[in-house]
């Protein structure tokens, strides 16, 4: 790829990150306009059918899609999909401003630089760099674009809002998105693995409401104090441990591991699964319990309003994440279990909820990434992954399309590294991976439309 694409990637993604469209899951916070008017400019000049859609309760959330039309409307259509938005950031904890979008030593830095404004930039250069090609690229399939607000919060008001209210516009058949594209070596050390996110967990956020009798702090005993029966809903809640669940994307995860046989073996058994965590590095386990369980954190707690007054209400906000499976009525039956004799005095409020879903992966399009990555990396397979985080992808396999995350970078920016840098401090990106990426898209995008 030419060094002009990769400064224009480079360039593109300092400037979305200049702009500072931080996410904190209010209606009004985010103002992705910032982030869409950028990429529109960039976009001028290609003939590219640009439109910006912009829920009416919630101005400056606007998400923007370009397309380039197939010459066959019986040939899929294929998106590439990033979001715009990033999540709050203490600058205080950061070795460089956050959003100053700074290129130090080969590496982009700044908040969204790995989630995953990398993606949006480096698709974004690829769709001008095909529609502004000699005579006018003319594929066979139907190429769109997606830069959707809120992902960060659910996508209610981004990809949900734009698959919902204009899908006509996108009407993809298969989708290109985040959490793909780390490499790493198999367990014999001699094989190249590229992961593919191909489904991930269900969201079930949950606010439980904790009921007391108000009285004066200076007496109480024998007091009914939400705060106190709170504290032990949040322990129930983290002492919690449901049934765990293997399937064969998770066997052949750990396939590829640098572990004993006898550990693999145990760590792809339902019955001996959790045991086997306990004994693994930190990381590792922190990873396969989140893999393999629907997983419970009361992370948000509000309640009490002075010193000296009992409460008698306290909300705790939990963040549920649930393995395939595990439905509405399975969530609540999930927490009456957990909190046993207290499940009678705590009030259920859905904050958000999306199931977990999962894409095939004997797919056209699959075996065109496989060639993709084979020519970057020889011999490389790609080893599909569940993730435990959540993306836009649901929106699209809720409309019957095949929805993957993908991405293509350099083998010093590992699974781990990227894990590091997701919503953490010093969030940065190399540009041997924006090359990489930018690249893997025109590609993907050449083969697959034809």
């Amino acid at each position: 790829m030419s060094n002009a694409l990769t400064g224009q990637t480079v360039e593109l993604l300092q400037q979305m990150i200049r702009n500072r469209c931080v996410n904190d899951g209010t209606v009004m916070s985010g103002q992705e306009r910032r982030n869409s008017d950028t990429l529109r400019s960039y976009l001028e000049g290609s003939d590219l059918d640009v439109e910006v859609y912009e829920p009416a309760h919630a101005p400056g959330r606007a998400s923007l899609v370009a397309r380039i039309e197939g010459r066959d409307p019986k040939a899929p259509t294929l998106c590439l999909m990033g979001h715009t938005d990033v999540v709050p950031v203490n600058p205080k904890t950061w070795t460089r401003d956050p959003f100053g979008g700074e290129l130090v030593n080969g590496e982009v830095w700044g908040r969204g630089a790995v989630d995953i404004l990398n993606l949006t930039a480096s698709q974004a250069v690829a769709l001008r760099t095909l529609a502004a090609k000699p005579g006018g690229w003319r594929p066979r399939g139907t190429l769109v674009y997606l830069a959707c607000a809120d992902e960060e919060a659910g996508g209610t008001l981004g990809a949900g809002h734009v698959v919902d209210r204009h899908w006509d516009s996108l009407r993809a058949d298969y989708c290109l998105t985040e959490n793909g594209g780390t490499v790493s070596r198999g367990a014999r050390g001699d094989e190249l693995n590229v992961t593919v996110h191909v489904g991930e967990k269900g969201v079930a956020w949950r606010r439980l409401r904790v009921k007391g009798t108000p009285g004066h702090g200076s007496m109480p005993y024998g007091s009914n104090n939400a705060l106190v029966k709170a504290a032990q809903v949040v322990s129930r809640l983290a002492d919690y441990r449901p049934a765990p669940y293997v399937d064969e994307l998770w066997r052949a995860f750990v396939n590829t591991l640098d572990l004993a046989p006898a550990v693999k073996a145990a760590l792809a058994d339902p019955s001996r699964i959790d045991e086997s965590i306990d004994s693994l590095d930190p990381r590792l386990a922190k990873l396969a319990w989140s893999a393999t369980h629907t997983t419970f954190s009361p992370n948000v707690c509000h309640g009490g309003v002075k010193t000296n007054v009992i409460p008698d209400a306290v909300d705790v906000e939990v963040d549920i994440r649930t393995v395939p499976g595990d439905n509405e009525d399975e969530v609540r039956r999930h927490l009456d279990k957990a909190l046993g004799g207290l499940a009678d005095e705590v009030e259920v409020d859905k904050l958000f909820s999306k199931p977990a879903s999962v894409s095939p992966i004997d797919t056209p399009l699959w075996h065109v990434l496989g060639r993709v990555v084979d020519a970057h990396y020889p011999g490389a397979r790609l080893l599909p992954r569940m993730i435990v985080g959540f993306t836009d992808a649901p929106y699209f396999r809720d409309k019957g399309a095949v929805a993957y995350g993908f991405g293509l970078f350099s083998r010093t920016l590992t699974a781990e590294a990227m894990a590091g840098r997701f919503h953490g401090n010093d969030e940065r990106i190399d540009v041997e991976s924006l090359t990489l990426t930018t690249q893997a898209w025109l590609e993907v995008c050449e083969q697959f439309l034809g």
